[in-house]
């Protein structure tokens, strides 16, 4: 039978409950990476609407290094560069992209990239790819972080290290201790990429980020995304001019990948306006985040202090069981298995943006009491 160990492998996850499918949009949205409710934003519509009046091309129709190089991707890269305060960015397609193509190519033969052990897959295929050897070190641990480079600089005094973590972690919601890292990075002329995916546009100053005070530093890498928060799609890596040259010159997945498309990229450059000027939506989520603490906390919902809630369950069968249940309530929430969380805890993701409002948290805070009982 052709295809028989695909089957083999979708009957074997089936049976573990762990066979993921395709369900369609429905419900209030506690699932969605739309944190300022931007997707949908009039005013997001009408940059696009405009940039395409204007004779903004819909498709690339080449690589960047051919005739895809659109004066919107470099306008939006040099808009970006000034707004996080950096030597330069590189506009690339989406988040997972940009980390397969930063992992597999800075980090060099004989350099090391400790990560986080809870960093996205994203950066795992971009290592697996890469030249450099990768070791996991705990999970917001710096002090594991400077033994492990201390051990490493015994062994191979050559070569740089690279801190790998995200600034606000996308399926536990905790923050990673940046101030911590970048002075163990200093101290052992160590380089720190920071995947800001879930920090840009909600946290800092005008959204910048987590790590905006760290901007500009010759050292750190930052990638930020604009499919979350920002309500349209691409990622930049941010850093050192270097970083955005080599790249160019280096990375498979830009150089062999169409480019962006420069509808999209010009529509990102006025997602940085709406997000600069987003402070009161910021204010409100913030809001929401401490009102559905309150309500969800009590339930055994993790306090994380930002807009991702986990609710640990344990066993896969019984996250999604839950997850299916809320979701007859018409709640989006969606459960999260392993591998996508360490094995034994399955979670539901709850994820708050300004798609919903307090009396939508207080309407799933008490369908989550009574599904529980």
């Amino acid at each position: 039978m052709y295809l028989a160990a695909q089957r083999s492998d979708l009957d074997q996850l089936q049976a573990r409950g762990r066979r993921r499918t395709l369900a369609p949009r429905a419900g209030i949205d506690f699932a969605s990476n739309d944190y300022l409710a931007l997707s949908g934003d009039p005013a997001l519509a009408a940059a696009a609407a405009a940039a395409l009046a204007d004779g903004v091309a819909l498709g690339a129709g080449g690589s960047r290094l051919l005739r895809g190089n659109a004066p919107e991707h470099e306008r939006l890269e040099a808009a970006a560069a000034r707004f996080f305060g950096v030597e330069a960015a590189l506009f690339l397609a989406n988040g997972y992209a940009a980390n397969v193509a930063l992992f597999s190519t800075l980090p060099q033969r004989d350099d090391l990239v400790l990560y986080d052990a809870l960093i996205h897959a994203s950066a795992h295929d971009g290592m697996r790819l890469g030249r450099a050897r990768a070791c996991p070190v705990p999970h917001n641990d710096p002090d594991a972080v400077a033994d492990a480079i201390r051990a490493h600089r015994r062994a191979c005094p050559d070569g740089t290290v690279w801190i790998a973590v995200e600034s606000l972690y996308s399926m536990d919601g905790d923050r990673a201790p940046l101030a911590e890292l970048a002075d163990i990075a200093d101290r052992h002329g160590a380089m720190l990429v920071i995947d800001e995916a879930h920090a840009t546009g909600v946290w800092g100053a005008d959204g910048r980020g987590l790590a905006a005070s760290l901007a500009g530093r010759p050292n750190v890498v930052t990638l930020k995304t604009f499919g979350k928060a920002l309500g349209c799609e691409g990622a930049l890596v941010c850093g050192p001019a270097i970083v955005r040259d080599f790249l160019i010159a280096r990375a498979r997945p830009f150089i062999f990948s169409t480019a962006p498309s420069p509808l999209m990229a010009a529509t990102a450059e006025a997602s940085l306006d709406l997000m600069a000027a987003a402070g009161a939506r910021r204010a409100r989520l913030h809001s929401l985040i401490a009102f559905a603490e309150r309500q969800l906390g009590p339930l055994g919902v993790t306090p994380t202090g930002t807009q991702i809630l986990p609710l640990i369950v344990g066993e896969d069968s019984a996250a999604m069981a839950l997850a299916a249940a809320l979701q007859e309530d018409g709640f989006d929430v969606r459960g999260i298995r392993p591998p996508t969380v360490p094995p034994g805890t399955a979670r539901l993701r709850i994820s708050l943006t300004l798609n919903a409002s307090e009396a939508d948290v207080a309407a799933l805070a008490d369908a989550l009491g009574r599904r529980r009982k």
